[in-house]
């Protein structure tokens, strides 16, 4: 059972126009930069892209929307992209925003199988809009539904062909959830180890739900925004 790919434009090549993929990382911490700069060299088109966030102007998922490929954003935070900003202001975006823990609540639950869930978040304001409402012991709670895709790309820090992986740190952010909750999980890895290699116990991923994995080939591990105190 081999699931490595040699290229990360190879391991993309099911992806069509109209696809809905989830993409890991928080910010740019723990991104599959190498898989989506391998779509925006494919050129699909009319993307519906689930992330917490769209990159920053230049970079990351912010390389798709100046590209005029995602045509629906699924997230919690827009504040690092200008361009993002302007492409909804004008209508050319649809986005859905929702609160950062229902987002990661609704994606675990996707890879869990279950299809909806009750949350107190938001309720009574316009996040409730066009939702059920209903009561549990006398306070009110929202229906969210569970989100799934057909494609996750997802990032780790290694892997083995078998699709195990392992993240580091904060860059395993929303990665892990992601790569339950779509038909076929991509994952690309900074190191690729031989079978046995990794630790079963410090084993995040199964392989299981990874279909294919690819080593990254760079890595520009870029600062989103960096703040210094004076001296």
């Amino acid at each position: 059972m081999n699931k490595l790919y040699e290229t990360a434009d190879g391991a993309v090549a099911g992806v069509t126009d109209g696809s809905s993929i989830l993409v890991g990382g928080f910010g740019l911490c723990g991104i599959p930069e190498n898989l989506i700069a391998a779509l925006l060299r494919k050129g699909v088109k009319n993307l519906t892209i689930i992330s917490n966030n769209a990159g920053v102007d230049g970079f990351g998922l912010g390389l798709l929307l100046e590209a005029g490929q995602i045509r629906k954003l699924i997230g919690s935070y827009v504040g690092e992209n200008k361009h993002l900003e302007r492409l909804v202001l004008e209508g050319k975006l649809e986005m859905e925003l929702t609160p950062q823990g229902t987002f990661a609540e609704r994606i675990r639950a996707g890879g869990a199988g279950i299809p909806a869930f009750y949350t107190a978040t938001g309720a009574g304001t316009v996040v409730a809009e066009g939702k059920e409402a209903r009561q549990f012991d006398g306070r009110l709670y929202l229906l969210e539904r569970a989100i799934t895709a057909d494609f996750a790309l997802v990032k780790a820090w290694k892997g083995d062909r078998w699709g195990n992986l392992i993240y580091r740190k904060t860059a395993r952010n929303f990665n892990p959830m992601m790569a339950t909750a779509a038909k076929t999980t991509v994952a690309e890895v900074e190191e690729l180890v031989e079978l046995g290699q990794l630790d079963p116990d410090s084993i995040v991923t199964p392989g299981i739900y990874v279909k294919r994995i690819v080593q990254g080939a760079s890595y520009a591990k870029k600062i989103e925004r960096r703040t210094i105190r004076a001296r």
